[in-house]
């Protein structure tokens, strides 16, 4: 019994070894020339331009008013690519190719920030890509959204904004 154990354990065992080394190594592909790398992203905001403290300023000093989006302590914003808003709160400001600063009546720098590429009309699917938010430095009413293709390049896109404060 002993012997048949023996002989079973070192069957297994080759069989093992011969399976890891057949298709279970490790493999290493050379990056061809044509493959494309991912561009540098920038973590750097664009400067803020005095017309956009200026709108800040003026936009914390109305308020929020009385809306439901006050009320319910969240801010819900759609943008079309050019930078307009489409519907919803805040001041858009477009900096840049990608670059947008959406401000708010009240200070937002304790919310939370959500965006998603999206068409605010209703019509077809929204474009692929990437978006970031994130505070906007030196402006304690807004926030500061990029959004790039699918490559990493900067992009005009469309975009939903929410802000829970």
């Amino acid at each position: 019994m002993t012997r048949l154990f023996r002989r079973k354990t070192a069957a297994v065992a080759i069989a093992a070894l011969a399976l890891a080394l057949a298709g279970g190594g490790i493999a290493a592909a050379k990056p061809t020339v044509e493959s494309a790398q991912p561009t540098a992203r920038s973590a750097q905001q664009p400067a803020v331009t005095t017309a956009s403290l200026n709108s800040a300023k003026a936009a914390l000093a109305k308020g929020d008013g009385v809306s439901t989006q006050a009320v319910a302590g969240f801010y819900a914003t759609a943008v079309n690519a050019n930078g307009t808003k489409a519907r919803g709160a805040g001041i858009v400001i477009k900096y840049g190719v990608g670059e947008y600063e959406v401000q708010f009546g009240t200070n937002v720098t304790s919310g939370i920030y959500v965006a998603t590429i999206g068409r605010p009309d209703s019509c077809c699917i929204p474009p692929a890509g990437e978006i970031s938010v994130a505070r906007r430095l030196l402006t304690p009413n807004a926030v500061f959204i990029q959004t790039r293709d699918s490559a990493g390049v900067p992009a005009d896109l469309p975009f939903y904004l929410l802000v829970h404060r």
